[in-house]
């Protein structure tokens, strides 16, 4: 049984659907991050689990508990869910153990011992120092603030936690180690956790599934390495992984039986299943590209380096088509060379648009 279950759920704003027919099954004790560009529907979705706007038709369930759809509305009290926003989630004139105990029940709350105890509990949790119960909100970095909102969502034992891009206002070294603090905090409690981002790298290095929205439709939902590795199409491939799109083909009438292997311009590339069509779309990871003493020709565009790796862009001298390749380390080509490069292992073929 999910903890969360949307099942064909539709949202619309006047003529604009905001969220497509969406179901999505999140598993108990789980982190899923709705990942997708600026206007998919990711936060609408967000709002529709919490519970601040009903569904036009669908259902949400918590377990085997409809919350919306069926004319059986809950409100968000009512689903106890948690729910940690993009900033500003503190209270400025409470202190940090109010801050968290805000959120708990009011008998608990007041229990001169058990609202208390729950604050250090959740403080311990967050990976935040006891002698922070006393600190106001101004006094905390963004990141220490959000450990603090997350805490506060978590006090009250929630059913499920809700994040709405809650790392996007900080600076990229502290998005990431509060990201890790965060996803570490929900994984400890046990918590099911629903995380909304539009980075990439967030949404694969710290949830367990990662469900893809595009124009207010599911496109994709798996774990990490699913939807890296095995896209659902060449767009998904290109937004998730930074993969480059080739034609391709593959001839019926050639020495391969299996259709397992296709032409393009850099040259016959082995494919992760057998060819969909005769004529193809290639996906090309940057990871796979490489450099050597054979391969295709091409011309060193632009370089940019990120100190642990670089991305190079490329054009393939014969037929001009523009690639990215990844490299590790202080080995990288520089902008003006002529290089060979090659495919490093099988990659994913889908139908050309305009193929029978």
């Amino acid at each position: 049984m999910s903890a969360l279950t949307v099942t064909g759920v539709t949202k619309s704003f006047g003529d604009t659907v905001a969220v497509d027919d969406v179901t999505l099954h999140v598993p108990h004790g789980s982190l899923t991050a709705v990942l997708g560009p600026s206007g998919c529907g990711k936060t609408t979705l967000l709002r529709l689990v919490a519970g601040f706007l009903d569904p036009d038709a669908g259902t949400i369930a918590f377990d085997d508990r409809v919350v919306a759809g069926e004319g059986r509305p809950a409100t968000p009290q009512q689903r106890r869910v948690g729910y940690v926003p993009q900033e500003g989630a503190l209270f400025p004139h409470l202190d940090v153990a109010a801050n968290i105990a805000f959120g708990l029940p009011r008998a608990e709350r007041r229990s001169p011992g058990a609202g208390s105890d729950r604050v250090d509990e959740m403080l311990d949790l967050v990976e935040l120092p006891r002698t922070f119960r006393s600190r106001q909100p101004h006094e905390l970095s963004g990141g220490q603030q959000q450990r603090v909102a997350l805490a506060r969502a978590l006090a009250p034992r929630p059913s499920v936690v809700l994040l709405d891009e809650p790392f996007s206002s900080l600076d990229a070294s502290l998005r990431e180690t509060t990201g890790r603090a965060v996803a570490r905090a929900l994984r400890a409690a046990h918590a099911t956790g629903l995380l909304v981002t539009h980075d990439q790298a967030e949404a694969l290095s710290l949830s367990d599934q990662v469900a893809v929205l595009r124009a207010g439709r599911l496109i994709q939902a798996g774990s990490p390495a699913d939807v890296y590795l095995a896209p659902h199409d060449p767009e998904l491939a290109r937004f998730v992984g930074g993969a480059t799109s080739l034609a391709g083909r593959c001839d019926r009438a050639g020495a391969d039986p299996d259709r397992r292997h296709a032409d393009s311009d850099l040259g016959r590339v082995s494919l992760t299943h057998p060819a969909p069509a005769d004529e193809l779309v290639l996906v090309v990871r940057p990871d796979q590209v490489r450099f050597g003493e054979s391969g295709v020709a091409a011309r060193v565009d632009e370089v940019s380096f990120y100190g642990h790796d670089a991305a190079v862009r490329l054009t393939l001298t014969a037929s001009g088509t523009p690639l990215v390749a990844r490299v590790t380390g202080p080995t990288a080509p520089a902008a003006g060379d002529d290089v060979l490069v090659s495919v490093y292992g099988p990659v994913h073929a889908y139908p050309a648009p305009d193929c029978d």
